[in-house]
């Protein structure tokens, strides 16, 4: 056993002991513990410095209530967080999540991965993630007010243009943003860049809520030029139906490909013509209404409800783009993809893949896009927008387009020349947490024990 190895495995076994409880936490520590054993063979400096353990422990976790009140006159309390994990090369970043689901591995998970893909993008990011276990669904605009109104309250004396700035996530749209920053403007009187994802009209950067799943394409084209291939007549899947599976979708048509099947907790529908993204648009953004209303514009169109035998993944296609959630895509789901021919598998969500579905992709020879690569279009952007706040200027839609497809590119050309640097040619999952550690290692390195 090299001393790369044992370093990683003592420090993977005391994060275990430590946050054994904390499955998606562990899950996605492992996956990028696994990728770094040769970068610490070649620099024992970082052995020396005891660095990975340090950067596996966040600098900062705030935990805190936050009370509302419902339509009902009802008191409701939910719990918000916000873990500031690595500010070594710039402010925290990261998106809030409101979903039931949402507990603090879920958060912390979110927060390491963001360290790594941050870094990726060439901005000047540290990372961080936040959120509340407060479901948006069902609840009236008032509500929302009242309740991001409320959680603003206390997260607002953590968070700061260049201390800490949050985005949006899963749960967290453009309402949520607005209600968010002009309770964080009231309590702190001024107007700063603050958060990202804001309205064109108050500081918001064109693009932005095209970044993600554009970003997940421009990656994914990268991939089929080193295979030789491009988009014309591939097919794809596109797990979800929010803002990244959507713009994924009508960027896919953009550059001539058609996916043919996205979902949502319902379940999923499959449209052999191409999914209709002005439909999807209005249903999603506008109705706020489930995929299986699709068939009342498209009946042509098939609807699968959502269950224990049913998966978006058994259905036929070139390319998948896993767009909806953690752990969407297990290793029976890849099998299936394999089976059907898939070539090329981009993650526009947060670990969307298992690590038992990874594998069966890069034994199969699958392109695979992991998700602090593929998905890093919407931070990038997010940091483009905190550009244009501190210049106090706007670019046009082209511009940030052309910078987005610009750094995509150079996300890729990292990982891959990491991964073959590192031994391990072709692994962007490899290339990706060796890419991303590099930079944020030598920072940490540099500024001491803190």
């Amino acid at each position: 056993m090299t001393k790369g190895q044992e370093y990683v495995a003592s420090v993977f076994s005391k994060v275990k002991d430590q946050n054994g409880h904390e499955a998606e936490f562990l899950q996605a520590v492992e996956e990028v513990f696994e990728s770094l054993v040769p970068v610490f063979d070649k620099y024992p400096k970082y052995i020396d410095e005891n660095l990975l353990e340090r950067l596996v422990e966040p600098e900062r976790i705030v935990s805190f209530r936050v009370p509302w009140v419902d339509d009902k006159g009802q008191v409701q309390v939910n719990r918000g967080f916000r873990v500031q994990f690595s500010s070594s090369i710039g402010p925290y970043k990261g998106g809030l999540r409101f979903h039931p689901s949402v507990n603090q591995s879920i958060i912390k998970f979110l927060g390491f991965e963001q360290i790594f893909k941050n870094s990726l993008t060439g901005q000047p990011i540290g990372g961080g993630k936040g959120g509340s276990n407060f479901d948006p669904k069902g609840k009236s605009d008032n509500e929302i007010m009242r309740f991001c109104q409320s959680f603003m309250t206390e997260l607002s004396k953590h968070i700061g243009a260049d201390t800490d700035v949050p985005a949006g996530d899963i749960g967290v749209g453009g309402r949520e943003i607005g209600y968010l920053y002009g309770q964080y403007k009231r309590l702190r009187n001024e107007y700063t860049g603050v958060l990202t994802g804001k309205g064109l009209t108050y500081g918001g950067s064109l693009t932005r809520t095209e970044a993600t799943g554009y970003g997940a394409v421009y990656f994914a084209e990268q991939m089929l030029k080193a295979r030789g291939e491009d988009f014309a007549g591939k097919t794809a899947i596109v797990s979800g139906s929010g803002n990244v599976a959507i713009y994924a979708i009508e960027k896919l048509e953009q550059l001539g490909a058609k996916a043919i099947a996205c979902s949502d907790s319902s379940g999923y529908i499959i449209d052999e013509d191409g999914i209709n993204v002005a439909t999807l648009k209005q249903l999603k953004e506008v109705e706020r209404a489930r995929i299986v209303q699709y068939l009342e514009h498209h009946p042509n169109a098939k609807f699968v409800p959502a269950g224990p035998d049913s998966s978006i993944w058994t259905v036929k296609a070139d390319l998948a783009f896993p767009c909806a959630t953690q752990n969407e895509l297990n290793d029976a789901d890849a099998r299936a993809l394999v089976r059907n021919g898939v070539i090329a598998v981009a993650e526009g969500a947060n670990m969307p893949s298992t690590l038992e579905a990874i594998d069966v992709f890069h034994a199969a020879g699958v392109s695979f896009g992991p998700a602090k690569a593929a998905n890093a279009g919407g931070v990038a952007v997010s940091a483009l927008e905190m550009a244009q706040n501190s210049g106090r200027t706007a670019w046009t839609f082209e511009e940030v387009d052309s910078k987005l497809y610009d750094i995509m590119k150079n996300i890729y050309a990292s990982a891959a020349a990491a991964a073959e640097e590192f031994g391990a040619p072709g692994n962007l999952v490899v290339g990706a947490n060796i890419a991303g550690f590099l930079k944020v290692a030598e920072a940490m390195s540099a500024q001491g024990i803190v």
